[in-house]
């Protein structure tokens, strides 16, 4: 187990940080619905871009103490950070705390990557990848619990390992609720087939512990998937308008890494997958205009007015990458409003421009 680096608690940052040179963020439309019983509270300002400087795979939840929390994957790929604060642009100058680190030798050691926040059952849960320290690329998925109210405090016990049907690559897990039904999807390479992963869904015992089978909702099959490395991985689900939509990411992690979605009906059987409606081209992908290049491993979350659904998600500002791009350390996180379209589903659009600076 490992407790917090730093107990104490963290105000919400006053002041944002200046930020690079580029277009403004336009205004998104609003969400269908209401996705939490959280208080409204005034209008935010314009989203400041790139949000947070290298941190890739970015996972925000808005809880309902009104605090925005914040995980990524560092650079380093050797611990795991939190930052909070009242409003999203916040999230940019909050102080961040190391609230465990990558063991020193055995399991747990090495990769540490795609770290998720959640709270289930009354406890904080922390969902990410590590592999041992002398065998870095037998990566597996791994928990973290603490039961103090606040992430900050209290201790991180290691949970242990969640175990899938088969010992290979397995990584990027996300849990929801679904009519009562709580799930946990992943990536992970299925024995025998010429991919390197699929995305799997499965149903929980527990925070911690897979219950029955697990299904496979979507391989690599199209060219957009199987640029470099053939790759579905990163999936996040959002449920609206009667839907349930799972983004999840696909190829190399250089400029073609980009967002494929998934979409069931929210009475259907989400452990069939012909439930599961794949869309044949990505939502989301570079943009020359915006000069923002392979988004990707998304999340979502909602703004401060408690009904508007946000994106968040990493790109890069540059398309062109000396040797391997997970040895790039310049994927910074986004985050930009999700429009929705008349028939109900969401409109990605394009990664938004960097925030001009404000001058004087």
């Amino acid at each position: 187990m490992s407790r917090a680096d730093r107990a104490d608690d963290l105000s919400p940052a006053p002041h944002r940080r200046l930020v690079l040179k580029g277009a403004a963020l336009a205004a998104g439309a609003l969400a269908a619905s209401t996705p939490s019983a959280l208080a409204a509270s005034p209008k935010a300002a314009p989203y400041v871009n790139p949000l947070v400087l290298n941190r890739a795979d970015p996972h925000i939840n808005r809880h309902t103490d009104g605090f925005y929390y914040f995980t990524a994957t560092a650079p380093e790929y050797d611990r795991i950070i939190l930052r909070r604060s009242r409003t999203l642009n916040g999230l940019a100058t909050a102080a961040e705390s190391v609230i465990w680190r990558a063991h020193p030798a055995g399991d747990m050691g090495a990769h540490i990557w795609a770290p998720e926040l959640h709270r289930v059952d009354g406890k904080w849960y922390i969902y990410f990848a590590a592999a041992p320290a002398e065998d870095v690329w037998r990566i597996r998925i791994w928990v973290l619990e603490n039961a103090h109210p606040n992430p900050f405090r209290g201790t991180w016990v290691e949970k242990g390992r969640i175990r899938t049907a088969w010992e290979t690559f397995s990584l990027d897990a996300t849990t929801f609720t679904h009519r009562g039904t709580r799930y946990l999807a992943w990536a992970q390479h299925e024995p025998g087939m010429d991919n390197n992963t699929a995305v799997w869904l499965s149903r929980m015992a527990n925070p911690w512990t897979l219950a029955g089978p697990q299904v496979r909702l979507t391989t690599p099959e199209f060219d957009w998937e199987c640029v470099g490395y053939k790759v579905n991985e990163g999936p996040y689900v959002l449920q609206r308008n009667g839907r349930v939509f799972m983004t999840y990411s696909a190829s190399a992690t250089d400029h073609h890494y980009c967002v494929g979605l998934l979409t069931a009906d929210a009475d259907s059987d989400l452990m069939n997958p012909a439930s599961w409606a794949k869309s044949p081209t990505p939502v989301f992908a570079g943009n020359d205009a915006t000069r923002q290049y392979g988004p990707g491993h998304n999340c979502f979350t909602v703004a401060e007015d408690g009904r508007t659904d946000v994106l968040a998600y990493h790109a890069r500002q540059y398309k062109e990458i000396v040797g391997d791009p997970l040895n790039d350390p310049n994927r910074h996180t986004r985050v930009q409003t999700l429009g929705w379209k008349p028939d109900g589903t969401p409109d990605f659009g394009v990664p938004v421009a960097d925030t001009v600076r404000a001058e004087g």
